[in-house]
């Protein structure tokens, strides 16, 4: 089986509520994505998977140099960043893409599947 990861995307300005319209919708978010979460375990698929701060609270690391260099974060300037993430094992791309499915309704993101190189 395959390791893929799929990165949950939201707006880099948040609100009280996150990226949500209230409170009810956050708590309703945060219960269906904690339902898909214990159906990755159930199922199989869970490797690991988290929600991150906003991406303010990054800081860049460039070690290339004699000295390495902080830089508070986030690294690029986009209107979007990753929010929270997953990393399942799936038998193919296509139940990969099923779950991303699965995971973007119940968080209520868009999520982007990638493979891990040479984890098979």
């Amino acid at each position: 089986m395959t390791h893929y990861l799929l990165s949950v995307h939201g707006p880099a300005e948040r609100n009280e509520f996150g990226n949500y319209g209230s409170k009810e919708e956050m708590e309703q978010a945060f219960a269906d994505t904690s339902a898909f979460n214990e159906k990755l375990r159930a199922e199989g698929y869970w490797v690991f998977g988290g929600g991150l701060l906003e991406a303010s609270s990054a800081t860049v690391v460039d070690g290339q140099g004699e000295q390495p260099l902080f830089t508070d974060g986030p690294y690029l300037e986009t209107k979007e960043f990753i929010g929270g993430f997953w990393v399942i094992e799936a038998p193919d791309l296509d139940r990969a893409l099923a779950l991303a499915a699965e995971g973007s309704k119940a968080c209520r993101g868009k999520v982007e599947v990638r493979p891990f190189e040479g984890l098979a």
